[in-house]
This record gives C-alpha cells, sequence and structure tokens, in this order.
C-alpha cells in the first residue's frame, strides 16, 4: 500500500521537488546579499552609538525582497492542501476508481491513512525545508530589525510553516472527501485556508498567552520614535510606538491617544497638532506636530508580547496546527468508513 502511495504520488513528488531547489538557490543567493549588507551595516555601527541611519539603509536595502519572499512562502501551504490535498479523494471518487480500490483487502482506512501519511509528511518536510532556508537567508535582517512577529514574517519563519502545510493539506483532503469534486475543493481549500490564516494571526495569535499591559507617557521624543500618526478615519491614533525597557517586544494593541483623565483626545485638536501645528523648528519625524502634542499630557494604554516569549509562540501555534490538522484527518477517516460508499 505503501508503495503505491508513493507510485501514485510521484509526479507531484518530483514538482515539488524542483520547485524547492528553484526556491532554495535563490534563497542562497539572497542569503549571502543579506550578508554582504550586513557586513557593510557592522562597519557603519562599528564603535558608535547611533547607528539609526546605517539601519534604515540596511533595512531599505532587504525589507521589501524579505517581506514578499514571506508572502510567497505562506501561499505554499496553501497550494499543496489544493494541489495535494483536494484531489487525493476527489480525484478517486470523478473517476470512481474507488469502487476497485475500496474492494481490495486493505480497509478504507488504512487506504487513505496511508495517503495522508505520505502526501502529509511530504507537504510537511517541503514546507517546512523552504521555511527554515527563508529562515537562515534572512537571520542577519531578522538580527537588526527585530520585527519577528510581524503577520507574515511569523509565519515564514522556524518551525510554524510545517504545521500551515499539515493544516492545509488535511483540509483540502476533508474537502475534497465531502465535495467528491476536485476543482470545487481546490478553489474551497485556497480560499478557506488563506482565510483562516488572516484570522488566526489577527485574532488568535494576539491571545495564546496572556499580554502584558503598559501605560507609555506620549512625550515629544517618545511620539518621534513611532511609525506613523493618525489613520484613514482621521482619528486620534499613533502606530508603531515601542516600549523603552523591551523595545523589541510585540505590540499587540494599542489604545488612541489619551489625556491626563483617561479621555481620548479630541479629533480637532489632534488635526491641529497634525495639520497646523505652531511652528517652533522642532526637529524628528513629527517635530512641530510631536511638540504640540505633547503639551496635552499624553498617553496610550498597549499590550504587549515580550520578545523572551517568541518561541512560545512558534510552539505552541505549530501544536495547535497540528491538532487541528490531526482532528481533521480523523474526521476523514471517519467519514470514509461511515459515510462514503
Amino acid at each position: 500500500m505503501m508503495w503505491l502511495s508513493w507510485r501514485q504520488f510521484r509526479v507531484q513528488a518530483l514538482v515539488g521537488a524542483v520547485a524547492l531547489a528553484v526556491i532554495v538557490a535563490y534563497l542562497v543567493y539572497v542569503g549571502t546579499d543579506v550578508r554582504d549588507g550586513y557586513d557593510i551595516f557592522q562597519a557603519k555601527c562599528h564603535g558608535r552609538t547611533d547607528c539609526a541611519q546605517a539601519t534604515a539603509q540596511f533595512r531599505g536595502a532587504y525589507e521589501n525582497t524579505l517581506l514578499f519572499l514571506a508572502a510567497g512562502l505562506a501561499l505554499i501551504p496553501a497550494v499543496i492542501g489544493a494541489f495535494w490535498g483536494a484531489p487525493l479523494i476527489a480525484r478517486e471518487l470523478e473517476a470512481n476508481t474507488h469502487t476497485l480500490a475500496w474492494n481490495q483487502s486493505v480497509p478504507r482506512p488504512r487506504w487513505l491513512l496511508t495517503k495522508v501519511l505520505v502526501v502529509g509528511l511530504a507537504a510537511m518536510l517541503l514546507t517546512g525545508a523552504a521555511g527554515a532556508m527563508l529562515t537562515w537567508a534572512a537571520a542577519p535582517f531578522d538580527e537588526v530589525v527585530k520585527n519577528q512577529f510581524s503577520t507574515f514574517v511569523f509565519g515564514a519563519r522556524n518551525i510554524a510553516p510545517i504545521g500551515y502545510a499539515a493544516l492545509a493539506f488535511t483540509f483540502g483532503t476533508l474537502a475534497g472527501l465531502l465535495l467528491r469534486r476536485t476543482l470545487p475543493a481546490m478553489a474551497l481549500t485556497l480560499v478557506a485556508f488563506i482565510a483562516f490564516q488572516f484570522f488566526f494571526a489577527n485574532v488568535v495569535r494576539p491571545n495564546i498567552v496572556p499580554a502584558e499591559h503598559a501605560t507609555l507617557p506620549m512625550t515629544a521624543e517618545a511620539i518621534n520614535e513611532a511609525q506613523s500618526l493618525g489613520s484613514i478615519a482621521g482619528g486620534s491614533v499613533i502606530n508603531g510606538v515601542r516600549i523603552p525597557n523591551t523595545p523589541d517586544a510585540w505590540i499587540a494593541g494599542t489604545s488612541p491617544l489619551r489625556t491626563a483623565n483617561g479621555r481620548t483626545l479630541e479629533d480637532g485638536k489632534f488635526g491641529d497638532c497634525i495639520n497646523t501645528p505652531p511652528k517652533t523648528g522642532a526637529g524628528g519625524t513629527f517635530g512641530d506636530a510631536a511638540v504640540c502634542l505633547a503639551k496635552y499630557d499624553l498617553h496610550v494604554d498597549v499590550s504587549y508580547q515580550p520578545n523572551s516569549r517568541y518561541w512560545t509562540f512558534q510552539t505552541l501555534e505549530t501544536a495547535i496546527y497540528l491538532a487541528l490538522s490531526g482532528v481533521l484527518a480523523g474526521v476523514s477517516l471517519w467519514r470514509i468508513r461511515r459515510r462514503v460508499n
């Protein structure tokens, strides 16, 4: 049975091996280039306390490329689920070859379990290898930028991609078993898994471990260290703040700008400081706007995860995905034994 499963899967395996070889070759090139840039960065920062300009140059040179690669890696599990998982049973049901396969000496559950193990382990190996190579290639960049908790970066590093591949594959397998049609099962797997990834990263992940909380005074200096002020809706918000004692922390949530009495700063006052601040000649990212806002004695309440919890999140998230994939595989085994004729 193992030999038959491999024989049926050999074409997909060959395509996956070729794709992985191309990915590895390109990531070796990118990783070498990143390390050359890192050497230049270290030379500019050697013996200096202020490396802001060198950091900005190093980040600007590689950030877009690495984000693009992380987004591409995030699609690999969904593609595997659609092209390897969805046809696994649906193709047999469409072609009516299941009547022959299921009337042999091998019971249906064992037939399905063998296929799931052979193809599923290959999916996890391919995605895990791609994730490991991207982790290696981006290691110097991650050391400098320290943005490993961001949505795309977290899901494209270390062991998390292995869990994603397992869940996408078992979801595709169950979708094919329930829908009995290959193309609808493939489409459902692509859409549903990508939607689940977005939901998990933004809703579930921040709450896997209870967050720490802090109140940060928004002085002019603190405002200038943030990434942006305001929002599309025009609210009095600030984005990309940093916690002084733990600058590498993952900021999971940030309140609007609040006055000393805990009330949100009025949008009118916020807009005046952003659009027409009094001229003071102040420097920094936001200059006069930061000085204007600081006069209101503002603060923000943040929830955050210390950087020391990174591997806790990686391990727990991977375990959750593997557990869910086990549940879906169990449902598929139950369904094929009880309901499929």
